[in-house]
Order: C-alpha cells, then structure tokens, then sequence
C-alpha cells in the first residue's frame, strides 16, 4: 500500500515538472501602433495647424501684419513643443476647414472649431475642452429686445452671419423668419452690429464675452445661459488613432496643470 502510494506521488511529480517545462511563453507586450502624422511630424519637426484666424478669443490673424495670437494658437505651440516641433499655421476658412484637413494641408485644425456630426463622419474630434452655446451679441441699449429665439426670428430683425460655419447653421435653421445678413469677413463682422448695418448676431458665448469687452457700446445678451449646447474640439485627420491618443493625452494635462488658463487669462480674465 506504501509503495503504490509513494509512485503515485512520483507520477504527479513527473506531470507536474514536465507541465512547468512546457508552458506557453507569455505574450509579448503589444506596441505602439504607428502613426503616419507622428512620423512625419518627428521628421519635420514641423507640426501643420489649420486655423481660420477670426474667431477671438481663439484664434486671430492679424490682417495688418500676418500675426498670429489667441487661446489656440498658443495651445497649438505647446502641443507642437510636446511633440518636439514647432507649430506652423495654415490659413483658412470655416467653408474650407474640414477639407483642408482631411486633403493633407494640415496635420490638425485647432481653434474653437465646434463639436458636430457632419465634421465627425469625416474627421475625428479629440476630447472637448470648452462648452459653450450659441447666444446673441447686439448694441447694448437693444439687450432687452432680445432676449429669446422668438423676439429675434421676425422679418424686420436683422441678424449678421458669417458664412460656412455654425452661426450660419443655426440662423438658417432657427431664426428662418429673420432676415439673414451675410458677411464674409468674421474680423469686422461685429462693426455691421456697433455702426447698424445689423441688429444683432448670434455666436458662440466665448466669442461675444471677447467682443463686448472691445468698448464699441455692444454687450453679449446671456452668455451663461445660451441658447445652445455645444462643445469645442480639435479636429484631427480619420484613420490615425496613435496620434489621436497622443494629442488627447498632452490637451488633458494642459487642461489639468494650468497650461490652458495661463493662455485664457489674458484673454478672458
């Protein structure tokens, strides 16, 4: 009984070391997915942003010199430093943003580009750092005429656009009654307002905060509470989800360790 005990044990033994010695090896760690814009980036080290320049407080190109300044565009030259490069702007427009980003003109579209399904089929958004709202900006002492959708969507009010972005959804969507105002260029958009040639403009709250503070007698009608809700990305090329991850893991620590509210503070207090 001893014995069959004890060669028991020793065939256990033998199962037992020869299962250690042929034991899968562990899968090795899975690498990094490489990223085209990465890559091209660390060559060049050159980051391409495209940004409209006329949209204060986020971005602005100044017509007389060609400069450059606003929220983004100094977030655009600490992301380009994280990636040890240095951030060239490509000038564009609201109508031409989307396809110069996704035709190769940029590596990356910052700039208080809104937050919508029509960009997200084509582009890929990174995670939002500002929420924001459409609510409108008119010469101060007309505030209370203004006040709701229904007060300003009526044919003798005439709301200012600009065209190919989300004010101009929204005013053609919202405010059908009114009568709508084209304006090409977003820098003098708001003169169309302070000299009459408009009522009033619906915009982003951000915008009409910067705008009213510009002593040219307009005030932002309830900017904590517009009459939208929307959010503001960076909007990236489809397709490269390494530099997406890369981008989103640098904008949550600026948005963490005072990188985004040191650049804000000039602008907006």
């Amino acid at each position: 009984m001893r014995r069959s005990v004890l060669t028991a044990l020793a065939g256990t033994l033998l199962v037992t070391v020869a299962g250690c010695g042929s034991a899968a090896p562990e899968p090795a760690a899975p690498q990094p997915a490489a990223s085209a814009t990465l890559d091209r980036v660390g060559r060049t080290t050159e980051l391409r942003v495209c940004s409209t320049g006329d949209y204060r407080p986020l971005t602005y190109r100044d017509p007389a010199n060609g400069r450059w300044s606003g929220i983004d565009v100094d977030m655009a030259g600490a992301l380009a430093a994280s990636l040890g490069a240095k951030a060239t702007i490509v000038p564009t427009t609201w109508s031409n943003l989307l396809g110069d980003l996704t035709s190769d003109r940029c590596d990356i579209a910052m700039g208080g580009v809104s937050v919508t399904d029509a960009r997200a089929q084509k582009a890929a958004f990174t995670t939002a750092y500002l929420s924001d709202g459409k609510t409108p900006i008119t010469r101060c002492e007309n505030v209370a005429r203004y006040q709701t959708v229904e007060q300003i969507n009526r044919p003798e009010v005439r709301a200012v656009v600009n065209p190919g972005g989300t004010n101009e959804q929204f005013a053609r969507e919202t405010l059908s009654r009114a009568t709508i105002v084209p304006y090409p260029d977003n820098n003098t958009i708001f003169d169309a307002v302070a000299d009459g040639r408009a009522d009033l403009m619906v915009t982003d709250a951000i915008e009409t905060r910067w705008q009213a503070t510009r002593g040219k007698g307009l005030c932002a009608v309830h900017p904590e509470k517009p009459f939208t809700r929307s959010e503001k990305a960076y909007l990236l090329k489809q397709g490269d989800p390494a530099f997406l991850d890369r981008v989103n893991t640098w904008l949550r620590g600026a948005m963490t360790d005072g990188t985004y509210q040191r650049f804000a503070r000039p602008w907006i207090g």
